[in-house]
């Protein structure tokens, strides 16, 4: 079942305006909370977005690459907090990939927002106008934010055969480009 679920899943940023039912959010709050964590610190947070003025606003947390938020009828935001565990970043990234399976599993689409190390505008990081938006503090750290809703496209998987095969080395590192 893993494998037919990684193989499927895919990108969406096309979304129904139909909202995400409560226990379905239950759900991937459930599996972002039952990721994997270094040591058991568990350094994420995670604010659950169905406010559609805030979703707006967050689709504007950088120039390109979140304006399809503005049409999802639900967003998760993933933080990190750096004082708690030296890779906040790999928890939190993990986390982030546990609500998308679980999104997929649940019959949702989902799509990943970059939001550490990227840039709102000239003067200002996605990261400090996330966190102002939403009242974060400072000591916490936004990895991400996951769009999240039913799905209004449909994409192919992608067929076995052109997975980058070449990637792979055994034993010891070869460069096969």
């Amino acid at each position: 079942m893993f494998l037919n679920l990684i193989s499927n899943r895919r990108s969406i940023r096309k979304f129904k305006p139909q909202p995400v039912e409560k226990e379905k959010i239950d759900t991937l709050i459930e599996a972002a909370l039952r990721s994997p964590s270094s040591r058991g610190f568990n350094p994420w947070r995670f604010v659950v977005i169905e406010d559609r003025t805030i979703l707006q606003q967050l689709s504007r947390a950088k120039p390109h690459g979140a304006d399809f938020l503005k049409e999802a009828p639900l967003g998760i935001v993933v933080c990190g907090d750096p004082s708690k565990s030296d890779v906040w970043i790999e928890d939190t990234s993990i986390a982030s990939v546990f609500i998308h399976l679980a999104a997929h599993d649940l019959g949702l689409g989902s799509c990943w927002i970059q939001i550490r190390k990227r840039e709102h505008n000239d003067l200002e990081s996605a990261d400090v106008y996330v966190k102002e938006l939403l009242n974060i503090p400072d000591n916490m750290m936004i990895e991400s934010i996951i769009a999240i809703g039913y799905p209004d496209e449909v994409k192919k998987n992608h067929k076995k055969d052109s997975l980058p095969f070449h990637k792979i080395s055994y034993n010891t590192f070869k460069i096969m480009d």
